[in-house]
């Protein structure tokens, strides 16, 4: 008899070899067979294990899924799982009418070194025997300190997933919390995941890598136009970065037109000439939590007008600019430039907010600031005056500070904002919006606009 209650490893392998229906191969790549070794080890494994295999040997693997840029990559595990999928409905067509057939296939590589240790993990399944093909995707980071730990934890992660796949919760928000039962993120971060298949068609993966931050999986993810997910690392990775943080409730012109400015002047930069830098509008977690809640209609309003206008929108945990910073180095060694309102530079330079570091303000400041990052600071404008980075004065102990870092161009004024009114912000859009104000309009971008109100998004009302 299986404890239900037992949501061990062991368990939950052995609960999928009873189930007579599932049958499939196991394809795994790097780290050894860690994941198969479970289901051997639960016993019946023969009712659900049609194949296993490791082809360890980079000549025996491009040989069997083709050749791939990398041998630890998305297209590499994606290969694996259309060459297993269809083999198994190609050999076993006697079994096509009474099996649910999947394949579960990973490509790993463990390392002493942390960053390193990294890998792409994916099953395509039925749901039921003769049903469409649906699809799991997600990429691991792993972070124990021996390449022994790092297998066990990638074995636990892989049966998760598997049954995760076959006995999924009702509560979608409960399928990622699955992905780490017997884990903790001090072992496993799972910075990408993507449903797909048409017993799938319902999730949508926005929210579901909404969840990834959530619930602390991951520090972030980055979505794209056309619901696209991306793994962070693959879409940042040599590129010039322009970030802009904001609740973008909804996204105003005059985001838009610091926007224009701002990257008008980064792209002069010696650094970056002769590339286009890539654009994030960063949301924070706070920013999308109200009342202790996260709303997900209103953060899929937010990221759909973002990605209306064509940009990339980076969903993050982070409070504090030096953790965005230390996030995208991770991603690019190229130019960082961060957009920062002038009426921040003094909460920037308030020493509570850097209480939890040893070094305080001073190491918070070594992590954000490099040779190859800028801050960007646009103007407040209230009661007829105008703040810039040439105006403000930190206290009195921290001025020197504050003024090498001007002098050395870390922090710089966008320039010829002149004629940009950044007394507008979202929160007097929503309120034209919910007065019913026609005025809105003059204060939102076109396709933006168009989206509210074919939508009826942030309270519009035709």
């Amino acid at each position: 008899m299986i404890n239900s209650q037992d949501s061990s490893p062991r368990i939950k392998a052995l609960q999928i070899n009873m189930d007579a229906k599932v049958y499939g191969t196991f394809a795994e790549i790097g780290a050894g067979q860690e994941v198969a070794r479970h289901f051997f080890q639960a016993g019946k494994a023969s009712q659900t294990i049609a194949k296993t295999i490791s082809a360890y040997d980079m000549t025996f693997s491009d040989e069997i899924y083709g050749k791939a840029g990398r041998y630890v990559c998305e297209e590499r595990v994606s290969r694996m799982l259309d060459h297993e999928f269809d083999l198994l409905q190609e050999r076993l067509p006697q079994r096509r009418d009474t099996t649910q057939f999947f394949a579960f296939a990973d490509t790993v590589a463990t390392s002493a070194e942390e960053e390193k240790s990294h890998g792409w993990m994916g099953i395509r399944f039925q749901t039921k025997p003769g049903g469409g093909a649906n699809e799991i995707v997600l990429h691991l980071k792993m972070w124990d300190n021996t390449r022994l730990a790092q297998q066990d934890a990638l074995g636990i992660l892989g049966v998760n997933l598997i049954h995760m796949a076959f006995y999924p919760s009702n509560n979608p928000k409960e399928r990622i919390a699955a992905l780490l039962e017997n884990l903790s993120t001090k072992r496993i971060e799972v910075n990408m995941i993507r449903f797909s298949g048409p017993d799938l068609a319902h999730l949508d993966n926005r929210l579901m890598s909404l969840e990834l931050v959530h619930q602390g999986l991951t520090e972030a993810v980055v979505l794209a136009p056309n619901a696209q997910v991306l793994h962070a690392s693959d879409a940042l990775y040599g590129k010039a970065l322009f970030v802009l943080r904001g609740t973008f409730r909804p996204v105003t012109t005059t985001n838009l037109e610091i926007l224009t400015k701002g990257l008008e002047q980064f792209r002069q930069h010696a650094l970056v000439k002769g590339q286009e830098p890539e654009v994030l509008f960063e949301i924070t977690m706070n920013n999308l939590a109200q009342e202790g809640a996260i709303d997900d209609e209103d953060f899929l309003n937010r990221v759909d007008t973002l990605n209306a206008l064509g940009y990339k929108v980076l969903i993050s945990k982070f409070y504090l600019f030096y953790q965005l910073k230390s996030y995208l180095r991770q991603c690019t060694k190229e130019l960082i430039g961060i957009v920062i309102g002038a009426s921040h530079l003094e909460k920037m330079f308030d020493a509570k907010y850097y209480s939890e570091l040893p070094g305080g303000m001073l190491e918070a400041f070594s992590r954000l600031f490099d040779d190859h990052t800028k801050l960007l600071v646009y103007p407040y404008k209230a009661d007829h005056v105008c703040m810039t980075s040439k105006v403000f004065h930190p206290d009195k102990k921290y001025e020197h500070l504050y003024q090498y870092l001007l002098s050395n161009e870390s922090i710089v004024d966008v320039m010829n904002c002149d004629d940009i009114n950044t007394s507008i912000h979202s929160r007097d859009v929503r309120d034209m919006l919910s007065k019913r104000s026609s005025k809105w309009k003059d204060f939102v971008p076109k396709k933006a606009r168009e989206l509210i109100e074919s939508r009826q998004l942030f309270g519009f009302k035709p």
